[in-house]
């Protein structure tokens, strides 16, 4: 009797079958609605993705169109889009005709003094330094050594730049243009002032004959150097008889 009753109370009022059908359909239901909805939202989703890809795509055409805007056409030649063997021009003739051709960017020119360091000691204008030094803290020791004062160091170290007469003298000096007008005429003017003299105005010049080579004077001819004498020797041209 417990068993019977139990069981009748408890899918009376506490599981309730009819209840509990109720509340699986209109699940269902609210399943199906959602459902509905997410499709609906992935499928404009997915549009608006095709149209982003689109988009990006028409862009890139353009760009292209503008950088290539020099295959465009012309009265006289046709470009390589506008076939003449095709009946009608190729969609990019077409959008090279609508685009404006590509420009160049201009570079940006940065300005001189936009990494000049200003506190950097140059050859005209010592840097300042501190010619008297803070004092060391309490249990510094001095080094030992003979070392010489810091501030003496420093003004050692950035002193002026005593340039000599020859740096000091400007480059377009009259003596400086003068030297480049000589190393000029000395470049320009031949290495060798004697004139070669050719055979044909040999008569000319008598007293300036031309000087035969010593070494290809002779008659070409195998040379005896080396199989019957090792050095020549001319009686004629001896000053004494020794």
């Amino acid at each position: 009797i417990q068993k019977r009753w139990r069981g009748y109370y408890v899918r009376k009022y506490i599981h309730n079958f009819y209840a509990l059908k109720k509340y699986l359909q209109a699940v269902s239901v609210n399943n199906a609605f959602v459902r509905s909805e997410l499709q609906e939202y992935i499928e404009t989703k997915e549009n608006e993705e095709k149209m982003k890809d689109l988009e990006k795509k028409e862009k890139e055409k353009k760009y292209q169109a503008r950088k290539m805007h020099y295959l465009l056409s012309t009265e006289q030649i046709a470009g390589i889009y506008n076939s003449p063997f095709r009946k009608s021009p190729d969609p990019m003739e077409l959008l090279l005709r609508n685009s404006k051709p590509l420009s160049h960017r201009r570079k940006q020119v940065k300005s001189p003094f936009a990494y000049e360091l200003y506190d950097w000691p140059t050859c005209k204008k010592p840097p300042a330094f501190v010619a008297e030094l803070p004092l060391p803290p309490i249990g510094r020791q001095k080094p030992q050594g003979p070392f010489r004062n810091t501030a003496e160091v420093l003004w050692q170290r950035y002193k002026p730049l005593e340039p000599t007469l020859r740096v000091a003298e400007s480059i377009n000096s009259p003596l400086e243009k003068a030297r480049e007008g000589i190393k000029r005429e000395e470049w320009r003017n031949p290495i060798h002032d004697n004139e070669f003299l050719p055979f044909s105005s040999y008569h000319k010049y008598e007293s300036e004959k031309y000087e035969p080579s010593l070494c290809k004077s002779g008659k070409y001819v195998r040379e005896a150097y080396g199989t019957k004498h090792f050095r020549e020797v001319y009686p004629k041209k001896w000053i004494a008889d020794k």
